[in-house]
This record gives structure tokens, C-alpha cells and sequence, in this order.
């Protein structure tokens, strides 16, 4: 039976009186791209920092391809690929440069280095700009360097720490054509983000982490499955004072039907879960139509993983969080 490529048992670490990891503990099956997910200060980038070896945990047992990582983290090293959250690279160097001094530090030999970099360069779709000085670059340009910088080595398992923080939307898309590629060639990929729509896209497994502490695990598609209802969002017609006592009236009459399982107001938005939106629709536009609410849109959809993150930690996905990632 094979080893995991990455196992994380009862992983703890404090920053003072912040507690960044509370006993984490998951494993990475080889081959498959795997999703930390949670918002800023739930603990992804603490994990991936320890996982590289750049940060020592207080407690805990920590594996990259059955390797300890405290023990003998050179090996690790060796392993792995990190491309951290903040950019890298060197404005006054060329992205030939860059390659040929990551090349060097990962000892490759020079019969294959030109080969490697032009590979590298075309993965990532910076062809024809190997001889430009960073400082022309975009800032999405510059990730892709950053990206192709962590990959000269060809390891078997690479961390992304945010990969796509801060990029259009066509960059990001580029990225993760990138990332999936990666997949193809049997590279595993260790994702930390807090873009659900980038887990759903790209993700094996996921963890979801919240303060620390794994809230739950699984696929993307179990996750949203278990929860076993849809979700219907009603906006109404926003043309008078009244709105928001509107919105409470249909709250108050849709949380007494039967069928629906909760309530959350988002704005002006109302989003109602439900066991079954064919069933659930006529029943929430009658409810309308008894109190006399003018309805502007409404609309269903499955649970997605922002619904998952609520159900299983108690609170909505908050991107505004600050304190140690």
C-alpha cells in the first residue's frame, strides 16, 4: 500500500496568543490537485508554510511522500515546488534569468537546463518573452514567472499558496489551464484558496479549514450532495421605502412552510433552502402574492462549496479576516 504524498497528523501551531492550527490532520492522495480552502487567518498559509519547511510547528506529525519533514528537510525539499502568495520576482532580471538561477539552485545539469527553460516558459505561456526585464511585465505576467520559477525542477508535488490572488479574470483562467496541466502530467498540487469558484473548477479533494481546525473533508461534488437541498434567492422589486420590511414580512411567511429548511437575508436578497425547488417555487411565489410583495427575480441554484462553508462552520465565508493566514 502506498503512502500518501502528503500526511499531516495533529498539526498545532500558536503565533503568541493566536492560535493558527488547532490539531489539523488530513493526507493527499498522489496525482490529484487537493484544496485547502477557508478565508484569510483560517490557517492555509501557517500549513503550507510548515509543509515547506519554512516554519516549524509546536506539535504534530508532518510527511511528504513518507519523508518527516522535520528530520530531514533537505530531502523535502527536493520534493517539492512553492509558489507563495507574494510575488517573487526580481524587476531588474530577465525571465531567462530567473529560470537559469532556480535551474541553479536545484542543481540541474546543464545538459538539459536550456531545454527545461524553454518548456517551462511554454507552459505558462511566456514564449518570446524569456529576454524582457520583469519590470515590463504585468502583474498576471509576472505570476506565470513566479508559477514556471516553481516547476524548473519537474517535483512531484507542488504548493500553490493563492495562485490566482489579485488576477483578471482571463489570467486566472490561464493559471488554471496551467494548474490542470500540471495534473495531466502526474504532478500533485496542494491548493490553498479562498475562491470557492476556483475549488469547484480545479479540486479532487478538499479541506475546508476555519479557524484553525478542519471543518470538513471530501469531494467537491460529496460535499455539496450531503447537504441535501437547493437554494432559492428571491430579490424584490426595489422601487419603494419599504423594502426592507418586505423582505422580513417574506422571511417570517417562507420560514413556515414545510419545506424550507432555513433563511438568510443577503441585502435585499433572501436566500431560502429547500428540500426541493420545484416544489418549493409556486409555494414561495404564493407567499409573495398573499402579502402583496412585488418579486424582481427569482432564481435556484445547487449548494455550492460557499454553502457547504456555512453549513459545516456556522457562519458565512468571510474574505476580511486578518490575523496570521
Amino acid at each position: 500500500m502506498s503512502h500518501p504524498v502528503v500526511r499531516i497528523e495533529n498539526l498545532r501551531k500558536s503565533y503568541g496568543p493566536i492560535i493558527a492550527l488547532d490539531g489539523v490532520s488530513l493526507e493527499v492522495e498522489a496525482g490529484k490537485i487537493f484544496g485547502l480552502l477557508g478565508p484569510n487567518g483560517a490557517g492555509k498559509t501557517t500549513t503550507v508554510k510548515i509543509l515547506t519547511t519554512l516554519v516549524r510547528p509546536d506539535g504534530g506529525r508532518v510527511e511528504i511522500s513518507g519523508t518527516d519533514v522535520l528530520k530531514d528537510p533537505v530531502k523535502v525539499r527536493s520534493l517539492i515546488g512553492y509558489v507563495p502568495q507574494e510575488l517573487t520576482v526580481d524587476p531588474y532580471l530577465t525571465a531567462r534569468e530567473h529560470l537559469h538561477y532556480y535551474a541553479d539552485l536545484y542543481h540541474l545539469p546543464a545538459a538539459i537546463r536550456a531545454s527545461r527553460i524553454r518548456e517551462a516558459l511554454t507552459l505558462v505561456g511566456l514564449a518570446g518573452h524569456e529576454d524582457r526585464r520583469v519590470r515590463h511585465f504585468s502583474g498576471g505576467m509576472k505570476k506565470k514567472l513566479d508559477l514556471a520559477c516553481g516547476l524548473i525542477h519537474r517535483p512531484p508535488l507542488i504548493f500553490l499558496d493563492e495562485p490566482s490572488l489579485g488576477l483578471d479574470v482571463q489570467v486566472r483562467r490561464d493559471v488554471w489551464s496551467y494548474i490542470l496541466r500540471l495534473k495531466e502530467q502526474g504532478t500533485t498540487v496542494f491548493l490553498c484558496t479562498n475562491y470557492m469558484d476556483e475549488a469547484e473548477r480545479l479540486c479532487d479533494d478538499v479541506a475546508i479549514i476555519d479557524s484553525g481546525r478542519i471543518a470538513v473533508m471530501g469531494t467537491p461534488t460529496a460535499l455539496r450532495s450531503q447537504l441535501k437541498r437547493d437554494v432559492i434567492s428571491v430579490e424584490i422589486a426595489s422601487f419603494n421605502e419599504h423594502q426592507g420590511e418586505m423582505l422580513e414580512a417574506l422571511e417570517r411567511a417562507v420560514s413556515q412552510l414545510a419545506i424550507v429548511q432555513g433563511t438568510v437575508k443577503d441585502g435585499m436578497q433572501l436566500k431560502v433552502y429547500v428540500e426541493s425547488n420545484e416544489i418549493a417555487l409556486p409555494q414561495i411565489l404564493e407567499s409573495a402574492a398573499t402579502l402583496t410583495i412585488p418579486i424582481h427575480t427569482i432564481t435556484y441554484s445547487r449548494p455550492g462549496l460557499d454553502e457547504v462553508f456555512l453549513h459545516y462552520t456556522g457562519h458565512a465565508f468571510a474574505e476580511e479576516k486578518k490575523n496570521h493566514g
